[in-house]
């Protein structure tokens, strides 16, 4: 009979040794680091500009109301921007994976499949 519910230690000894393996890996080690060393600053902008947006728009009313150009007025901007933010930070992502995190993550997928077929 399959136990619904196993314990944190039985669930982690049936995984594949294989991941052990890969997870000493310098590579590993290296795609980890690279991956939190841009997420984490990232993230912390990103999350810091919005609460500025949101901050301005509760406290500062006189600021935020200022028309820039007919009824455009600087809340407008601030909104519109956050778009903005998303997409260039979406961009910014996308180049960094390709340039630093592919190449350490088919290299491991490279390592992972010759493990695989070792055993055959």
């Amino acid at each position: 009979m399959t136990d619904l519910n196993p314990t944190p230690h039985e669930r982690a000894a049936r995984h594949d040794p294989i991941y052990d393996t890969l997870h000493q890996e310098p590579d590993f080690v290296e795609l980890r680091r690279a991956y939190r060393a841009f997420v984490f600053p990232a993230t912390i902008a990103f999350l810091s500009w919005y609460l500025l947006y949101v901050v301005m728009s509760n406290w500062a009313h006189d600021f935020m109301s200022h028309q820039l150009w007919g009824n455009i007025n600087v809340a407008l901007v601030f909104g519109l921007l956050q778009f903005v933010t998303t997409f260039v930070l979406a961009w910014i992502y996308s180049r960094y994976s390709t340039s630093r995190l592919d190449p350490l993550a088919r290299r491991l997928d490279e390592q992972y499949i010759a493990e695989l077929e070792g055993r055959s």
